[in-house]
């Protein structure tokens, strides 16, 4: 049976039905679930209550796993799947964490605009996001198009970055927020890396920006002007034209090209539980 879509937005995002995520994808379902991605980098898929076992195998049919910045942190995960990242602002006992908790720092961190694991090298290909247990109200999460966002730049400004290459740092913005509970060793786990402003996407053939709150330095230029051309760049490739906002009910799954996207969390009231998984995968061609 073909995939139902119903375009979200255009270019960006669609909702994905006729499909079971609990379920082993046959080698047809896959290669439509890529094809639907290199078209709309953004799939959202309602009502599918996935294991962490379910969650990561489901994840792994698209490439190795990615650790992202559990490679730096010992803390001791709830879950017992390792290749399952642990997104609630909950605590070992199911207690929410008190709102000045350093790992409420992380999850805040969230909030940024950024893509998954741009800091480190390989980088991240595709995150699946699972909602388990949502408040009511707030914590939507937004993607931004990075490939419409090029699209639009003046040839100018195209002409500009072409050919610059920024580093990512993935303390760069936990630092924005006064830190996190990583230890120097932790952080010596994960070094700078450089990455092209402008990558182009094998599957589509489409340039994109690759940039992010990760990004601190451009190669070759001074530091205030490095940081001002991101600032730019990252207010241009996030204005509403190129978002889609992701209004989250229980048992979402939403799963995104981080080559193309930028996305964050929206601001939620922390003394709510709130409760995600995310199982990513490592960009073979990085």
């Amino acid at each position: 049976m073909s995939l139902q879509l119903k375009v979200l937005h255009p270019e960006l995002a669609v909702e994905v039905g006729g499909v079971d995520l609990r379920q082993p994808l046959g080698g047809d379902t896959l290669a439509e679930l890529q094809s639907t991605l290199a078209r709309y980098p953004v799939l959202v898929f309602h009502g599918q209550k996935l294991s962490d076992d379910e969650h990561a195998a489901f994840t792994r049919s698209f490439g190795p796993i990615d650790a992202g910045l559990l490679l730096a942190s010992k803390r001791k995960t709830r879950l017992t799947n390792t290749d399952v990242i642990d997104l609630a602002n909950i605590d070992a006992d199911g207690k929410v964490l008190e709102a000045g908790n350093a790992r409420n720092v992380s999850l805040l961190a969230n909030q940024l605009w950024h893509s998954d694991s741009s800091f480190k090298s390989p980088r991240a290909q595709y995150s699946v996001l699972c909602g388990v247990d949502l408040p009511g109200d707030g914590g939507d999460t937004e993607f931004a198009d990075q490939r419409a966002a090029y699209d639009a730049l003046p040839d100018a400004m195209k002409a500009r970055i072409g050919s610059l290459v920024a580093e990512h740092w993935a303390f760069h913005s936990r630092n924005m927020l006064g830190g996190a509970d990583f230890t120097p060793e932790g952080m010596a786990a994960l070094p700078p890396v450089d990455w092209p402003i402008v990558d182009t996407i094998p599957e589509s053939g489409r340039k994109t920006l690759f940039i992010g709150v990760h990004t601190r330095a451009i190669h070759g230029l001074p530091t205030a002007e490095a940081r001002l051309l991101l600032m730019d760049l990252l207010e241009h490739a996030t204005q509403r034209q190129f978002v889609y906002r992701h209004v989250w009910r229980n048992d979402d799954v939403v799963m995104w090209d981080n080559r193309c996207t930028l996305h964050r969390g929206r601001p939620y009231d922390l003394t709510k539980r709130r409760e995600l998984r995310r199982c990513t995968t490592e960009y073979a061609a990085a």
